[in-house]
């Protein structure tokens, strides 16, 4: 205490005025307002509406095909939220009696947006419910719903390298391209090498787009390797330990991934040989699988019917549920309406309480916060039931 001084002023007499006169001076401010009650269209609330909306909708402008098996749908709509390259919508689909939401990575640059543009390309998946209903149904002229822009696979530069290596493989492309679009565009700074796994080359989506944003910036480049066919002008075999390594010429990348699960339980090995920290390499989410029979850890149970009791508010229903599914599935396929966005537990959107049963939850899609985790809250969207279920969700 000796060392400081602490000159304390004493309250004088015109700060004793001061004071006093501060209650009529408010009153009489007050006085002089509107009594007009406030608006939540106003200033901060139209910006945070327009940024974050709950749903946006849209119509569908035009269908572009890509082969047998893969459409782009080129949406429009007034206004849209702007969206960061690497981002996805969530579709809010109805089938048959179904409700049901799945996510699609954007494909489009990032600029779209401002002119009242998404594009979003969809492949379609053989043992899939959503994607083959969507290429076969959504025409141009059709009104659909989607979220805002969500998800996290974008590029920081206070945390990733200025030289990222993608790994995409089949429909994992398309935020990919929609980096290649904003580097393009001067919209991000960093350079980009795609190594791009397809089975041939007929299955390439964007190759002729991919290969003209290369010719104009240097910083995008692009390896096609085909895994089932060899052919010249391109790389045979799988994205390995020494593809991701050469991509690098010794420098110390970002490594970023996008694909189907099988692609990550491969490359994640891949990737391991290479010792790079754990900051320095990201995955896209993947929904859950449809089956948890070959999920690690997965104790197993016989398949058959289950049942799953939901508390709605006041009013409790019991469904059926299949032991080999998911939880949001069933109670999508109830056509019950939860919220969910990512499918991939990573949103919290789907946060559910348990009331009574257990589940499995894959250790690499368990994103839970710890005071969920001790609390019982689950998300279903990737969540297995071990048994009948009892829980409890608020619909949006």
């Amino acid at each position: 205490m000796n060392d400081f001084n602490f000159h304390v002023k004493p309250i004088g007499l015109m700060d004793m005025l001061y004071f006093k006169k501060m209650v009529p001076a408010r009153q009489k401010a007050l006085s002089c307002g509107s009594a007009e009650p406030f608006s939540a269209e106003r200033g901060a609330n139209k910006l945070a509406a327009l940024l974050h909306p709950k749903e946006q909708r849209l119509t569908i402008a035009e269908v572009i095909r890509h082969g047998a098996d893969a459409k782009t749908f080129v949406l429009t709509g007034e206004p849209l939220a702007p969206f960061r390259a690497g981002q996805y919508l969530s579709f809010r689909l109805t089938i048959g009696s179904s409700v049901l939401t799945r996510p699609y990575s954007i494909s489009s640059s990032p600029k779209w947006a401002s002119e009242g543009k998404y594009a979003v390309t969809i492949k379609r998946q053989m043992d899939g419910f959503a994607s083959p209903w969507i290429l076969d149904h959504w025409k141009a002229g059709d009104a659909v719903t989607a979220s805002g822009p969500e998800g996290t696979f974008c590029y920081e530069p206070l945390r990733d390298t200025k030289r990222v290596i993608g790994l995409a493989g089949g429909c994992g492309i398309t935020p990919f391209l929609s980096m290649a679009y904003a580097i393009r565009d001067g919209i991000e700074d960093f350079e980009l090498t795609l190594l791009y796994g397809s089975r041939k080359e007929c299955d390439i989506l964007y190759h002729g787009e991919l290969a003209k944003i290369a010719k104009e910036t240097s910083k995008v480049k692009v390896v096609n390797i085909l895994s089932d066919e060899q052919k010249e002008g391109y790389e045979y075999g799988f994205i390995t330990a020494e593809r991701i390594r050469a991509a690098c010429g010794g420098e110390v990348c970002s490594v970023f991934l996008c694909g189907p699960a099988a692609m990550y339980a491969f490359v994640d090995k891949e990737l391991e040989k290479l010792g790079l920290e754990r900051k320095y390499i990201r995955h896209e989410l993947y929904p859950a699988p449809a089956s948890p029979a070959k999920i690690p850890g997965y104790p197993g149970i016989a398949n058959g019917t289950l049942t799953l009791s939901v508390r709605l508010y006041a009013e409790t229903k019991n469904v059926p549920m299949r032991a080999d599914e998911t939880v949001l599935t069933a109670l999508e396929r109830a056509g019950i309406t939860v919220p969910s966005r990512c499918r991939g537990g990573e949103c919290g959107f789907c946060r559910t309480r348990v009331i009574s049963g257990e589940v499995f939850l894959p250790e690499a899609l368990d994103h839970r916060r710890m005071a969920d985790l001790a609390a019982g809250y689950i998300h279903p969207c990737c969540s297995y039931p071990l048994g009948n279920l009892s829980i409890e969700v608020w619909p949006e």
